[in-house]
């Protein structure tokens, strides 16, 4: 249970900043780290047993039979990366105190980052690859706030839609791939997939699955030729900058390629993608990062390459490699989110990240140089920096790798990428701190308050004592992620500073001098670099986003004209010609089940429906009759449901056909009350045609169906719907147990609507269209008696007793047939006729009903109906019953499934009334009158108005 509040605590600290905002900038900081510093401690607890070699789970069965459940996982990798999201996630969180201008939304921004945060916490503790790709998916989400939280920018809302697109694209082809991965591995859960290395490999489906889960990985942490949207998500604030884009949302696709390794690598196909992908990053975005003029560009450029460093180590597929990898996740996300912060903090104070005005910054912010010295030269892999150790290993493992048969393709490609990383991290120690000081700076430098540096000071220091003292800062550590990374029992890897001469230290010696001399000859080889054709990923994203957007439109144009006989034409036309083709292409057998025998109540009812829906052919013009006319073969199809023993259908069918055929009614008050002729005699006769063939297509099907024996899963609701529903209603058993989950999106869906007419509703009544509903002319003239004496006398009486029979039909619904359903539609019946009868305006004085109220208290019941089962530890909605003796009355039963049915009920009935409320409205906005008694000629007002008279 820890394992899920660990992950759930960042989701609720961020309901507290927005609120906290109102006390103070303080307050809201600390609203946001103290969920980030609690999530930390738990993680701590774990982290005991973690470190012993265990794996810390949590099991939560959601849906099983789907395999996607609620499963979470702590072993050495999930640990490593959990403790750098919530630590590096603490200290940006100080950070950005400091950072953010009072003009900036700070309590909007710490919502969008512990939103996020919450999201990479899921990745990383899931044991589902479902449940993982959910939260994969929330990253995307939340990420795109966070890089667009300057959106009175152009740049910030161009990098949002740009990662958004790019990262959003990735993960459709993760969820594809996840899905075929759980499918030949026969299962979802992560622990038990690493246990099938070779039934996955064998499968046909690990070659589809590979190169969709590597697109999501590629695309997730901006790999060549995906690399382009990192650059231009640095609009966002540099917090944001030095979270994501060190210790996160790049990381996912890491962790995702890291999680999977055991089952996924040791293949050429893996090895050859994988690898080859990030060798080309790491050099290209290495060579890109050279020549940026923009701080945060050169540190993303740089991102871009160290991410393609990791890649390529987990390519090679050895567990030295793997090991490695993970060493230098851990280094990268140290070095690189405190150059971030120190990018930053040169942006605040001299409100410039142009790298051509800054130089001499070391005796202006001497805390501040000192700090992006430190980091920088980690970066470039300098000896007693941490950077430098898993460098040295990066380059130990190139030496000896082969690409296509050959040993030299890698480690020179390695070295140049080395060379490359060192030039940048001189650069931007050279350029931006080092020279004489300048009198042109935009703002004058200073070094900011201790809250901004004290974080990158903290990073700094940890870079220095790894650096120093590898084996007793993290040499135990790494050893238990690798062994959780590559799924084996590792023999322990001591890390140390020198190794003796080796070929990794003559490249590193190359890499560092390489760097050097890059430095020193930057402005010929800069105007070189400037004056090169250089395709730009930016331009060609922004074309080939736009011929999409042509293409699509040109295809929904031709496509949604606005002619739904078009719509159901081409539908009706592809599912005939399917069926077709599935019946010609197959064999037949006739049909084995018996048919009833037809009696006249058949034959009378099947000539009535006939012949109601030829009536609906013919004078479909006449929107009034047919309406009618559908009422009639709504209520021909209940006695057919009663025929065939269907009484709940029954009920449902009669009620909804009423409240159906009311609101109707008064919908088409605003509609005109004849179709015009449009359609030509041609395109009638095809339209003919292919309803026709489409209506003996479904008969067929009906026929074949219902004439042939085959299992169905009502057998099994039948056994079952009293031992575990508890109830002997088979049909309101399904409805609020076994597919209870389909009722509660079903009242959803039914809420969501009422309130879209109630919103449309809201809409014209101003502007242009309220005007319009103003100087509405009625087509029709209205009688003077439209509250007649004898329908107000009827709906009085019929109302106790309706309400009476829509309880009784609630409080026995789940063993006769009834239900919150049907008692809803039955009250919401009466209530509708009191409003028919008296008028809306004086029968609301009379009822006054929350109708919003209903539709939200309705929902929520249902909710926590469902919620209250995984107490008990079984699925959501799962139903508990029990029998109750309270003399003098006899024993009775009681079913949690009565609570789900009052949501429903509620839902009905505020769904159906707000409808009337909105429909009301217009009438009155159209010069509707408003009665102020009950009936247009009241007897009893009449007789005392007679009275002194006679």
């Amino acid at each position: 249970m820890t394992l899920a509040l660990i992950a759930a605590l960042p989701f609720i600290g961020a309901l507290f900043p927005g609120l906290m905002i109102r006390v103070g900038r303080n307050a809201c900081a600390l609203s946001a780290g103290w969920a980030t510093l609690s999530a930390l401690i738990l993680l701590g607890i774990h982290s005991t047993a973690v470190w012993r070699g265990e794996i810390v789970t949590y099991r939560l069965d959601w849906m099983p039979l789907l395999g996607l459940n609620a499963h979470f996982m702590l072993d050495g990798l999930g640990l490593l990366f959990a403790t750098m999201i919530l630590g590096i996630g603490l200290l940006i969180i100080l950070y950005a105190r400091f950072y953010l201008s009072r003009e900036d939304p700070m309590g909007q921004f710490y919502t969008y980052l512990m939103l996020f945060q919450g999201a990479m916490l899921g990745i990383v503790l899931s044991d589902n690859i479902l449940m993982m790709v959910i939260f994969w998916e929330l990253t995307s989400l939340s990420s795109f706030l966070l890089i667009g939280y300057w959106r009175h920018t152009g740049a910030g809302r161009q990098g949002a839609r740009m990662a958004l697109a790019v990262t959003g694209m990735g993960g459709l082809a993760l969820i594809g791939g996840m899905l075929l991965l759980g499918e030949a591995a026969g299962t979802y859960d992560i622990s038990e997939i690493l246990t099938q290395r070779d039934a996955i490999q064998a499968s046909p489906l690990y070659v589809p699955a590979l190169l969709l889960i590597l697109l999501g990985a590629f695309t997730k942490s901006a790999q060549f030729p995906f690399h382009f949207w990192l650059p231009h998500a640095m609009a966002a604030p540099t917090p944001v900058s030095a979270y994501l884009h060190s210790a996160t949302m790049v990381k996912a696709g890491l962790f995702l390629m890291a999680r999977l390794w055991p089952v996924l690598s040791g293949t050429d196909l893996w090895f050859y993608l994988v690898a080859t992908t990030g060798l080309v990053t790491m050099v290209v975005g290495a060579a890109i990062a050279i020549f940026k003029d923009d701080l945060k560009a050169l540190l993303a450029y740089s991102t871009v390459s160290h991410l393609g460093l990791i890649t390529m180590l987990l390519g090679f597929g050895t567990t030295a490699a793997a090991t490695a990898a993970v060493f230098h996740i851990i280094n990268h996300t140290i070095f690189k989110a405190a150059l971030f912060m120190t990018a930053g903090i040169v942006d605040h104070e001299t409100h410039t990240r142009s790298i051509k005005r800054l130089g001499g910054l070391r005796h202006l912010m001497p805390i501040t140089a000192t700090l992006a010295t430190v980091t920088a030269l980690s970066m470039a892999g300098i000896p007693l920096l941490n950077g430098f150790l898993s460098k040295e290993l990066m380059l130990e493992e190139a030496s000896h790798t082969a690409w296509a048969g050959s040993y030299w393709v890698i480690p020179v490609l390695a070295t140049l990428g080395a060379t490359l990383s060192a030039a940048y991290s001189f650069r931007y120690v050279g350029h931006v701190f080092l020279g004489p000081v300048r009198d042109d700076y935009p703002s004058k430098p200073h070094d900011p308050p201790f809250g901004m540096w004290a974080a990158p000071a903290l990073l700094s220091v940890m870079a220095v004592v790894i650096g120093i003292f590898p084996q007793a800062t993290v040499g135990n550590f790494l050893h238990v992620v690798a062994d959780a990374t590559t799924a084996q029992h590792l023999e322990a890897h001591k890390l140390k500073i020198w190794h003796g001469f080796t070929p990794a230290l003559l490249m590193s010696v190359i890499a560092t001098i390489g760097g050097l001399a890059i430095l020193y000859a930057f402005a010929p080889l800069d105007r070189i670099w400037a004056a090169m054709p250089k395709p730009e990923a930016k331009r060609i994203f922004e074309s080939l986003v736009e011929t999409l957007h042509r293409s699509a439109g040109r295809l929904s144009n031709n496509l949604h004209d606005g002619r739904l006989t078009k719509f159901v034409a081409i539908l009706g036309t592809a599912t005939v010609a399917a069926g077709l083709y599935a019946f010609s292409s197959g064999t037949h057998t006739p049909g084995t089940r018996a048919t009833l025998d037809p009696t006249m109540v058949d034959y009378i009812g099947a000539i009535l429906l006939a012949a109601s829906t030829m009536a609906i052919m013919t004078y479909h013009r006449s929107r009034l009759l047919v309406l009618v006319l559908i009422g009639i073969n709504g209520l021909i199809v209940s006695i057919i449901f009663v025929r065939l023993s269907a009484p709940d259908l029954a009920m449902t069918q009669v009620t909804v056909e009423v409240v159906t055929l009311i609101l109707m009614l008064l919908a088409l008050h605003f509609l005109p009350k004849h179709t015009p002729r449009e359609s030509s005699w041609s395109r009638r006769g095809r339209d003919m045609a292919v309803a026709g063939a489409a209506g003996i297509a479904v008969a067929a099907l009906a026929w074949a169906l219902m004439t042939r024996d085959f299992e169905t899963i009502s057998g099994y609701y039948i056994a079952n719907a009293k031992p575990e529903g508890g109830g002997t209603n088979v049909v309101n058993v399904i409805l609020v147990d076994f597919r209870g989950y389909d009722t509660f999106g079903e009242i959803i869906v039914l809420g969501i609507a009422a309130l879209l007419i109630y919103a449309l509703e809201e809409a014209l009544m101003e502007g242009r269209a309220s005007r319009k509903l103003a100087n509405w002319v009625h087509e029709m003239r209205y009688s003077k008696d439209r509250h007649p004496l004898m329908m107000v006398v009827a709906t009085r009486v019929m109302m106790p007793i309706s309400l009476m029979v829509g309880v009784y039909i609630f409080l026995r619904g789940h063993n006769d047939p009834g239900g919150g359903f049907i008692a809803g539609l039955v009250v919401a019946i009466a209530l509708l006729m009191q409003y028919m009868a008296s008028g809306f305006a004086w029968a609301t004085e009379r009822i006054s009903i929350p109708y919003h109220a209903f539709i939200g208290w309705g929902v929520l019941i249902a909710a926590i109906t469902g919620i209250g089962a995984w107490f008990n530890g079984l699925p959501f909605l799962t139903s508990a019953y029990g029998y109750f003796h309270i003399p003098p009355i006899e024993e009775f039963e009681l079913a949690t499934a009565m609570a789900f049915d009052l949501g429903v009920f509620l839902t009905v009935v505020g769904a159906v009334m707000l409808a009337l409320y909105s429909l009301s409205r217009l009438a009155r906005r159209t010069g509707e009158s408003v009665n102020v008694s009950p009936m247009d000629y009241d007897p009893s007002a009449l007789a005392a108005d007679d009275g002194p008279e006679n």
